[in-house]
């Protein structure tokens, strides 16, 4: 595959001091190999200058905002590759090259989540898995009342893997991130308001105006005054990361894994990351 990624998964425009960044990977920006490609690609120009933007917004052009990560490219990689060989053998290169994949995600995910510029992002829709990981990494949530929040990672017997669980446990106390984890519900975006998660609240559909509007009351200040502001406000949490990055290589390849997302990939209701009689999340 190529390490350029088609315009569809995503694009970004300049806006006098803003940086826009549309995610555009049908249907739900599932963060597989192509999109975290663009994803890498926007963080190499974003350390590079990003022609002296002073603030990026992250939006989405889909339904919802990210979906998680990409479970029928997990799966695919997960059945097929290396399937001739004995089960011991395949099992070790299969969680080398998870782990390489989680590798390339975490460090994409750090370099926007340590970036000197910035990052706000406008929220709608589903916010679940690897797309509430990479919310988490921005430095200011704006959702709309349709935005949901859930890490579902349990219902498919794994743990969130991109960061979201070390990341979310510095924004809020352990007892929240506990009931998120162990019960797979969502939030939706007023109650993640209330908990601190997300930083404002607004109607339907305008959730990338307020984000515009709070970047360019960021954009106000000097960048370097910011960017060290950023350095001491959002620690880094490299041991909770490399963790969760060794419990969920322990966890990916177990049978009742992969029988999961052999039904994952075989249903085909529009959302089947979503349960079907969820308790309400807030």
């Amino acid at each position: 595959m190529s390490s350029q990624p088609p315009v569809e998964a995503l694009a970004w425009r300049h806006d006098g001091h803003r940086l826009e960044v549309e995610l555009r990977q049908a249907p739900l920006n599932e963060i597989g190999t192509v999109l975290l490609a663009g994803l890498e690609r926007l963080a190499a120009y974003l350390y590079a200058g990003a022609s002296g933007a002073r603030v990026v917004v992250i939006h989405s052009g889909q339904p919802g905002f990210c979906a998680g990560a990409d479970l029928r490219e997990l799966h695919a990689g997960l059945s097929t590759r290396h399937a001739w060989m004995p089960q011991r053998a395949r099992n070790v290169l299969l969680r080398r090259a998870a782990g390489q994949f989680i590798d390339r995600v975490h460090a994409v995910f750090h370099a926007l989540d340590q970036s000197p510029i910035p990052i706000v992002a406008a929220v709608h829709g589903v916010c679940f898995g690897g797309g509430f990981e990479l919310a988490l990494v921005c430095d200011r949530i704006v959702a709309d009342k349709t935005a949901r929040f859930c890490f579902p990672e349990l219902r498919l017997g794994i743990l969130p893997c991109f960061g979201g669980v070390p990341r979310l446990e510095r924004e809020v106390g352990n007892a929240v991130v506990r009931d998120l984890l162990l019960t797979g519900r969502s939030l939706r975006a007023t109650r993640a308001h209330a908990l601190g998660v997300v930083a404002e609240v607004v109607p339907p559909g305008k959730a990338l105006d307020a984000a515009r509007s709070a970047a360019d009351q960021i954009a106000r200040f000097r960048p370097g005054t910011v960017a060290a502001a950023k350095r001491f406000i959002k620690p880094h949490p490299a041991a909770r990361l490399a963790r969760e990055r060794a419990l969920f290589l322990d966890l990916v390849l177990r049978p009742e894994v992969l029988a999961a997302l052999d039904r994952f990939v075989a249903d085909t209701s529009v959302r089947p990351y979503l349960p079907t009689s969820e308790a309400p999340g807030g």
